[in-house]
């Protein structure tokens, strides 16, 4: 988030937003009656035991809001989200400027009103209204222990084994459970905290800048904008090293359940990440994308992630294709594209959850409409988009202006869509907009695989061999100097998981063949890299390969990020009783270590609802 500061977004008049107007069902709070100016953070954290009672583990202190009233007729009530986890001590109101002799502090009740299994509202009342327009300060005095948005961590459960660990996670609708906030990204503020850690721990935030204020306190200031679920808190034994240029990057303990979350000037990443061979640089590259493409630019609400993740994934291919190619490239689209076929496959093509624009009901968690929809079907559209400008340049210089038009504002699909047009008149006088089966109403709200799918050809040289040696292996009798012909040793990590991804879709494979197979690559079959472990994992259930489930058991225990451990649950489900039995016993195994919604998912795949 390197652009301009908070002072450019109000430097010029703003065209008016549909996303000004846009509802957010995740959200109990008021948020379009007061707008949201700061939030201080002032915390002191302490590592106990888990659980209530004195002592145990948690963090105490306060937040502070300054608000500004929008509604023309005052307001007698202010609405935050919050969450059973959260204990709010009390509620002081503070009228006036700071440093005002007039300045007017007083006690104010409040009380919690149930909202949703994922959070609750906080309701304060104010003895007398808020004027239009009139600025006041509210300080809340909570403690938060044990909950989904602030992740405790035994010192067993880190890599150094010495020290607990805490980290909050805010996507999508978790930093209720952290402090009482506007927990919607249809606003965004700017935010300072001060953090108490014990002795021989340090605190690092998604702040611009960071100073010591003594020998355990931290100092955070975040200048810029940005919505509530990417303030970020991490407290351990960290230890920091230079490797380029400056972008901070916290690699987190094996259970954090995301391979990044872009978080900004701080990106958490997954351990997964260190491979040994710089293989998985495309999810460092996706992240930095996220500075402009949802931390500058954001989705108003959660059913439109697709202006997240489409465009991040679209920035991160063009990246790509300029450092490693286009072969390169469009071999990692095909992986890609691969997993929503998957998806698509699993969950049906028809499943609402396969529209780019998700209906999220009153109740339901965003989290748990989550899949590859809005990333794969997501570049698809945008790459439909480009492909209508015919010329990558013009649509690079697009998106720059797209990026200039709406940074640090939310919005929604018709706002980009509309600029898109404006942009490029001569494609609106064609009208682009509804080319049959092409049209953006189409792309926007119907479930299924996407109408426009990007060339992937020039991944041909790298994919072609991968689907003939895949072809080799699915036969009943395997043409073993045909197979050992071809020099796997050279390919790079991306074409070994396409060529798995071949296998895998040709499984089961004659009885015999997935043993052969990994006798004879143990580059594969006894990998360390992550995307080859999930791979062969999948691999070893469906063909019941059972001699090595215990390597499936293995990777399970060894991290707990989401986009591994869900496939490899469900392919155990689906596949022998003895592989069924081997979800209960590793879940089991690991279920302490892993994040509070991988457990909830990993346990709706254990026993379906209404099974």
């Amino acid at each position: 988030m390197e652009s301009s500061g908070p002072s450019s977004c109000h430097s010029a008049a703003r065209r008016p937003l549909h996303s000004a107007q846009a509802v957010d069902v995740a959200s109990a709070s008021s948020f379009r009656a007061f707008e949201i100016l700061h939030l201080h953070l002032d915390l002191r954290a302490e590592f106990g035991p888990p659980g209530p009672g004195p002592g145990s583990r948690g963090l105490n202190g306060k937040a502070t809001l300054e608000l500004r009233c929008l509604l023309p007729e005052g307001a007698s009530e202010l609405r935050l989200d919050s969450h059973s986890c959260l204990e709010v001590m009390a509620a002081t109101l503070l009228r006036g400027q700071p440093g005002d002799q007039q300045q007017l502090t007083e006690p104010v009740p409040f009380h919690t009103q149930p909202f949703s299994h994922y959070g609750q509202a906080l309701c304060v009342v104010f003895p007398k209204p808020c004027c239009a327009a009139e600025r006041f300060r509210l300080e809340l005095t909570y403690r938060v222990g044990e909950g989904p948005g602030v992740c405790w961590l035994a010192p067993e459960q880190t890599a150094g084994k010495k020290k607990p660990f805490v980290y909050t996670q805010g996507q999508a609708v978790l930093n209720r459970a952290f402090f009482p906030c506007f927990d919607t990204p249809a606003v965004k503020c700017t935010y300072s905290a001060l953090v108490e850690v014990p002795d021989g721990f340090t605190a690092v935030m998604s702040a611009s800048t960071w100073e010591r204020r003594g020998p355990n306190k931290f100092f955070f200031q975040m200048n810029q904008p940005i919505p509530s679920y990417l303030i970020a808190l991490a407290i351990g034994d960290l230890a920091s090293a230079e490797v380029g240029p400056r972008y901070d990057l916290l690699f987190m303990p094996p259970s954090f359940p995301f391979g990044g979350m872009e978080n900004p000037c701080l990106t958490f990443v997954t351990p997964c990440l260190l491979a040994g061979d710089r293989s998985l640089a495309d999810v460092i590259i996706h992240e930095i994308s996220h500075s402009w493409f949802g931390n500058l630019v954001t989705n108003a609400n959660w059913g439109e992630f697709w202006l997240n993740e489409g465009f991040t994934m679209y920035a991160q291919r063009r990246i790509s294709t300029i450092l490693f190619g286009a072969a390169y490239t469009c071999l990692e689209a095909a992986t890609g594209r691969a997993l929503l076929r998957q998806h698509m496959d699993v969950s049906g093509e028809e499943n609402p959850l396969n529209k780019l624009r998700v209906k999220i009901e009153p109740g339901v968690d965003p989290d748990d409409t989550y899949n590859e929809t809005p990333y794969e079907k997501g570049y698809c559209f945008v790459s439909y988009l480009a492909h209508l400008v015919g010329d990558q340049e013009q649509f690079d210089k697009f998106l720059k202006a797209y990026v200039d038009e709406f940074k640090f504002q939310s919005i929604l699909a018709e706002d980009f869509l509309e600029f898109y047009l404006e942009y490029f008149p001569e494609l609106k006088k064609k009208g682009v907009d509804s080319i049959p089966g092409f049209e953006f109403n189409r792309w926007l709200n119907t479930p299924g695989w996407p109408p426009y799918l990007p060339d992937l050809s020039p991944g041909d040289s790298l994919m072609k061999p991968a689907e003939e040696l895949a072809e080799l292996w699915a036969a009943s009798e395997p043409d073993m100097q045909a197979i050992e012909a071809v020099a796997i040793s050279t390919w790079k990590t991306y074409q070994l998981v396409y060529f798995l991804d071949k296998i895998l879709q040709k499984s089961p494979l004659p009885p015999g063949n997935v043993k052969k197979l990994g006798e004879t690559y143990p580059k594969i079959s006894n990998a360390q890299n992550a995307e080859l472990r999930l791979r062969w994992g999948q691999i070893i259930l469906k063909n019941d390969h059972q001699e090595e489930f215990w390597k499936v058991k293995d990777f399970l225990q060894s991290q707990g990020k989401q986009k591994y451990t869900l496939p490899l649950y469900h392919a155990m489900m689906g596949g022998s009783e003895m592989a069924r039995t081997l979800a209960k016993e590793t879940f089991a195994a690991t279920a302490s270590q892993l994040h509070s919604n991988v457990v909830n998912y990993v346990q709706q795949i254990l026993e379906p609802k209404g099974s």
